[in-house]
């Protein structure tokens, strides 16, 4: 009886040795694994806030907006930090792969649900690199156009000059054509004015030179040009074609329009107005 307890001891101090020696591998093991995993976690966050002050940097040197750079660098941020997680969590030895085909699977739930407003944050990003235009710029795009107020991720923000607020889709503005006004320094205002037929031509021109070059805004370079554009049913129409910059477009535009119309009136030149001529019948 003694010799069976005493066996039984020997049994239970034995399968206790084996417990211990089996936590001892097992916290050494799992000691490596955290070790392991801390390297990496410290040395993702040195490479991220790296990596973050590099898009920074980038961002400021293209003149970016403010609030586009944060987004940006928000959204790098959190990626890579995502990124950081998986890679923590595989080196634990969590099975990430069934991890990872549930993200895979919800991204394309998510974006299958929202695959117009990813365009549109895809279009955002497009035009956040090439930047065919910028906050202040003036431009036209899908059939209006207005003061570039706010780049957002998923829209565009115009004020139109009658002060109403336009929100573009991004995606229609990264793929649709854009007319940017303001991109230039200078513009070319045009006008074509129509004089009576039989005035003096050469007065005409003589008197819209004078008139041009009595406006400061105009530029003498490119040249300012005037030229008879065309013979048409009521009128002799002129052509006059300025220089600007590119602030002074609607004031050129405006001011000539008054100035040619008080001049040619003291100058003794008609303007046309449609004119029928009915012949009478004699019985």
């Amino acid at each position: 009886m003694a010799a069976f307890a005493a066996q039984n001891a020997d049994d239970g101090f034995s399968k206790l040795q084996i417990f211990i020696q089996q936590l001892i591998d097992w916290s050494v093991s799992a000691g490596g694994r955290i070790i392991g995993a801390i390297i990496i976690f410290v040395v993702g966050r040195f490479l991220i806030s790296f990596l973050k002050k590099m898009v920074a940097k980038l961002l400021a040197k293209r003149q970016v907006d403010p609030s586009i750079q944060s987004f940006v660098k928000s959204l790098v941020n959190i990626l890579l930090t995502i990124l950081l997680i998986i890679a923590v969590i595989g080196k634990l030895g969590v099975e990430t792969t069934s991890f990872a085909a549930l993200l895979a699977s919800a991204g394309v739930a998510i974006g299958m649900a929202l695959s117009g407003n990813l365009q549109n944050f895809a279009g955002g990003l497009i035009v956040l690199l090439f930047r065919p235009f910028k906050v202040g710029d003036w431009i036209e795009s899908q059939g209006v156009s207005g003061t570039v107020r706010e780049i957002q991720i998923f829209h565009t923000i115009l004020t139109t000059a009658d002060n109403k607020v336009i929100y573009i889709p991004n995606g229609a503005l990264s793929s649709g054509t854009v007319t940017n006004y303001s991109h230039e320094d200078t513009r070319r205002v045009e006008w074509v004015v129509g004089v009576e037929y039989g005035e003096n031509y050469d007065k005409v021109e003589s008197t819209v030179r004078r008139i041009l070059s009595g406006d400061s805004r105009i530029l003498a370079t490119p040249e300012p040009f005037v030229a008879l554009h065309a013979l048409d049913a009521s009128s002799v129409n002129v052509v006059i074609r300025v220089w600007v910059k590119s602030g002074d477009y609607w004031g050129v535009y405006f001011d000539m329009n008054k100035a040619i119309y008080s001049v040619f009136n003291k100058e003794g030149i008609g303007f046309p107005f449609p004119q029928l001529t009915v012949h009478q019948a004699r019985d």
